[in-house]
């Protein structure tokens, strides 16, 4: 089995559907972000992440001196970052771009759950690799039920079965 060429299978832009001030509805094609704007994304969305699941935590140093120097949003919009502003009402714009920061940090179906959801998604699965390994540990640590009625029955061996039978 040979590897298919990335661009086969991998999507590189997103294509919005909005309606604009003046009424009319417009796609809006976003393309993917250069490898170091993806990154710095990325790094931003964890850390928030990070801090949303415990305030008491100290956040990333490094990634909010990113976002001092990058506006996260032309980040994750690009090129079309300024025909988003002249074309759109705040309310459009920050959903638009919200659902290009969770595309490029989130995937695909996480992007259209937002998009589809008014912004307001259901809690989605964890987000990053130590999330899902801490569920998963979490998962394994909690004991299945053995019986619906809260009772138990021992397991009956052969030996006990035959002394039984006597």
């Amino acid at each position: 089995m040979a590897f298919k060429t990335l661009d086969e299978f991998l999507g590189d832009s997103l294509d919005l559907p909005v309606k604009c001030l003046d009424g009319t509805v417009r796609t809006f094609h976003i393309q993917g972000p250069s490898a170091e704007n993806g990154l710095k994304v990325e790094k931003l969305m964890e850390t928030g992440m990070k801090l949303a699941a415990s305030p008491e935590a100290e956040p990333d140093q490094d990634a909010l001196d990113d976002l001092a120097e990058l506006n996260l949003y032309e980040a994750a919009l690009g090129d079309t970052y300024a025909e988003l502003r002249e074309h759109l009402d705040w309310p459009r714009f920050r959903h638009v771009a919200l659902t290009a920061v969770v595309w490029i940090s989130q995937g695909l179906d996480a992007a259209e759950t937002f998009w589809n959801s008014d912004g307001t998604p259901s809690p989605q699965g964890p987000a990053n690799r130590e999330q899902r390994r801490a569920s998963s540990r979490a998962a394994k640590s909690t004991p299945s039920r053995a019986s619906r009625s809260g009772t138990s029955t021992p397991r009956v061996t052969g030996r006990a079965r035959k002394a039984a039978q006597t």
